[in-house]
């Protein structure tokens, strides 16, 4: 029972030293804390909001005011150690460890992280453009720092780890995609007629870009037929399906205005023996 009381005091006599000693900075590191906490989350909000007004991408807007929230507020969490006299020498130490660290990730397994954090701040593309990586096309539909996600027409998701794209050509196309044709006409058709009914096609189809503005003209010549080129911009989400309707209704239109499609043709003669 006497050891027992004797521990009990001892805790107590620990307990009393520690806040005659350190109370005030117990006190001041709270303090410090819970300030540095609204500041630093204040100030990313802040941040967050000037972005998104200049109209930067989502996805760099959060990592910036994520990133501005945790840097301001380990200097605060450093700030707050320092009450308790603790060296922030070992904190700087580390903070040079985990910059070698972020220059190995780079070229390690983890290399994906670091290619996201490039593409993260170039913004080579943004959420909703139409782009194509390598063989890979679709808009896009999140970007994280470990990979990029594109959705195809079809309803497939692709996932691109990060670092497959960093150093690849990317072609953007924004939020359409070209289509383009080519219509075959006979020499003795009119071409101008056969651009007319086609632009008229174009101006009145769902789906087709205002901007840029469909090209329609003569795109060279061949054995059997002049052939009148067509380019027009679609929605990367109903590519195929807009393009298909497209050429229904250019072939339409041309059989109505009397334009006839030559097909490659072969004349025999037979010899008498």
């Amino acid at each position: 029972m006497d050891e027992e009381l004797q521990q009990i005091e001892k805790a107590y006599d620990l307990i009393t030293e520690f806040l005659v000693t350190y109370s005030f900075q117990v006190v001041g590191a709270i303090v410090i804390l819970v300030v540095g906490f609204f500041v630093s989350r204040s100030i990313s909000r802040v941040i967050d909001k000037f972005c998104r007004s200049r109209g930067i991408d989502v996805t760099l807007s959060k990592f910036l005011s994520n990133a501005i929230h945790i840097l301001i507020f380990g200097c605060f969490i450093i700030i707050s150690l320092g009450k308790f006299g603790i060296s922030i020498a070992p904190f700087v130490a580390a903070l040079g460890a985990l910059t070698f660290g972020v220059g190995l990730a780079l070229q390690g397994p983890v290399s994906n992280y670091g290619a996201g954090l490039a593409i993260i701040l170039s913004r080579p593309f943004k959420v909703g453009d139409t782009v194509t990586i390598t063989e890979y096309s679709g808009v896009v539909k999140e970007v994280k720092l470990a990979n990029t996600q594109l959705a195809t027409e079809d309803g497939e998701i692709i996932t691109i780890p990060n670092k497959k794209i960093i150093g690849e050509v990317i072609h953007n196309s924004f939020s359409y995609k070209l289509a383009e044709v080519v219509v075959g006409i006979d020499y003795a058709d009119e071409p101008q007629t056969a651009i007319d009914a086609i632009v008229a096609v174009l101006s009145a189809a769902e789906g087709v870009a205002d901007e840029p503005k469909p090209q329609v003209g003569i795109e060279g010549f061949g054995d059997f037929s002049v052939n009148i080129g067509v380019r027009f911009w679609v929605p990367m989400e109903s590519y195929f399906e807009t393009k298909y309707r497209v050429n229904q209704g250019i072939y339409d239109a041309v059989k109505r205005a009397g334009i006839t499609i030559p097909f490659p043709r072969r004349d025999i003669k037979m010899l008498d023996q």
